[in-house]
């Protein structure tokens, strides 16, 4: 007798599932079914129709989501729903991008900030220009840039008599970048901040206000001297503190290159607000924020600020080296920093050029692109647009991203980008959502969010402790129930995973693997 089994099966499947189907075969069945049945459609029985039903449901559009789930140390049988599809992933890119920076640059990868001067020290004096020769740090905060200038007051250098020189050579953008065409309504927003060698404490400045008996009081960290702040706020009684979104911050920029922020609203004594935003060119920003935590310890910079290259002859006074790339990956993942996910994807450009190519961006998609062809992924329709997936260009399957995550089980560092993924429940962007189930710190899984976009990728745990790897991408209009879609997702492999130990036989049917 000629049996015939169809199912798919992970090849981490347990064998007592691969006897079940081999038992079934011989006892006469004429077929086991896959995850995606052959002509196409999903029986409303399997794992998989179950999810399809609840997305033509949710988005009246079963081509609105795309999944991959694949089991990778236990029973399972693998699901696809749309999975060859490509789709507009969102910031579950980032997942490509810092996998591929740990392989490609290392995991103890660190950026270096150097200053340099061509001047003289006399006493406490330098009579010369101080060169900052910026490297493209991804996590050059202000308590890291503090603590250079600390250093050097502390050497005895009060005074320097000379400019202030800003070298952003590191990154080679000859083009510029591609512009995001963000239909918010505040351009100033943090997650819109761009990669830039002159990048120092992700270009932000931070507004807050607190009200007391005496009123209300406001301030900026850092506080730059061309920054001021129009406090119109009032103080209300003692009251719970109201959200945000009750507050608005208004730039004004003036023709000296001072900025004045008018920020409104009523706070209750005992509150306050605040809010992030990126007001300054990077070049711009860096040096204000040296000059006033060098005005702040004390010190006098008397020149202007200039920015242009090193000459090869100064020498060096003092450098900071950042955090391992170990750190930068679990900061971009867990919160999804875009800013930090494109700097990584120039440094990957900077650090692998090749003769010829004079843009890092272009350099880092080829060594990402060569990277996954190495590791035998089909790249074929995929397009890297900036590496973060702030972008309506970039494009990806679930299948691809679900192969690219399998490869990274199996690398030696895939306890580092696991440990970057939000925890289900507990933190990073994943920190409001499925709380109250069984799930919390179940799985480690990171996020997108984008207009018409919402994506989810990483690894979870069913009930049974079999680990999955898991992607859900929804891309349609509007998007705004995707999220609950993908948490549907992530419940029902939870409570429900495919796994092969139910086999059962409708007249007129074919056998379907549950």
């Amino acid at each position: 007798m000629f049996c015939r089994v169809t199912a798919s099966v992970s090849t981490s499947s347990s064998r007592c599932v691969r006897r079940l189907l081999l038992l079934a075969c011989i006892a006469g069945i004429p077929s086991i079914a896959s995850a995606d049945d052959t002509d196409g459609t999903k029986s409303p029985s399997t794992w998989s129709g179950k999810v399809a039903s609840y997305a033509n449901k949710s988005l009246t559009d079963e081509k609105g989501l795309s999944v991959a789930a694949i089991p990778m140390n236990g029973p399972g049988i693998e699901q696809y729903i749309n999975a060859d599809e490509l789709m507009n992933p969102g910031s579950i890119m980032k997942l490509v991008t810092t996998y591929a920076a740990l392989e490609i640059l290392g995991p103890t990868h660190r950026w270096e900030t150097r200053f340099y001067t061509d001047g003289v020290l006399s006493g406490s004096t330098l009579k010369g220009n101080l060169y900052v020769k910026l490297g493209g740090d991804p996590k050059l905060t202000i308590e890291r840039m503090w603590s250079v200038i600390r250093e050097l007051r502390a050497m005895g250098l009060d005074r320097i008599e000379g400019d202030l020189v800003l070298d952003g050579s590191y990154f080679r953008l000859p083009e510029g970048l591609p512009v995001f065409d963000d239909n918010g309504n505040n351009p100033f927003a943090p997650f819109l901040v761009e990669p830039s060698a002159y990048l120092t404490n992700l270009n932000l400045l931070h507004f807050e206000v607190r009200a007391d008996e005496r009123g209300t009081q406001a301030w900026s960290t850092p506080a730059l001297a061309n920054i001021r702040i129009d406090n119109r706020v009032t103080a209300t009684a003692a009251a719970p503190c109201p959200a945000r979104r009750g507050f608005e911050w208004q730039p004004f920029f003036h023709e000296d290159d001072s900025i004045t922020v008018r920020v409104t609203g009523a706070l209750p004594q005992g509150c306050r607000t605040s809010s992030y935003l990126s007001l300054m060119p990077h070049r711009q920003y860096s040096a204000a924020l040296i000059r006033s935590l060098w005005r702040e310890m004390g010190g006098v910079l008397t020149g202007t600020n200039r920015f242009e290259a090193t000459p090869d002859d100064a020498r060096l006074m003092m450098r900071s080296t950042s955090p391992d790339l170990v750190t930068v990956v679990r900061d971009i993942n867990k919160w999804s920093s875009n800013v930090m996910a494109r700097q990584l994807l120039l440094t990957i450009g900077a650090e692998n050029r090749i003769e010829g190519e004079e843009d890092d961006r272009v350099s880092g998609i080829r060594a990402i692109y060569n990277w996954l062809a190495a590791k035998g992924i089909n790249t074929r329709g995929m397009v890297i647009d900036n590496g973060a997936g702030l972008s309506r260009y970039e494009r990806i399957t679930a299948r691809q991203t679900a192969q690219i995550l399998q490869s990274a089980w199996n690398s030696q560092f895939s306890a580092d980008l696991m440990a970057s993924m939000p925890l289900i429940a507990m933190d990073g962007t994943m920190i409001r959502r499925l709380r109250n189930t069984a799930l919390e710190g179940e799985g480690r899984i990171k996020t997108g969010y984008l207009e018409d976009v919402r994506s989810i990728a990483g690894f979870t745990r069913d009930k049974s402790q079999t680990t999955w790897v898991v992607v859900g991408m929804v891309n349609h209009s509007p998007a705004w129930n995707g999220q609950a879609l993908l948490d549907r997702v992530l419940y029902s492999l939870y409570y429900s995973p495919p796994v092969g130990t139910a086999l059962t036989q409708a007249p007129g049917s074919t056998t379907t693997v549950q």
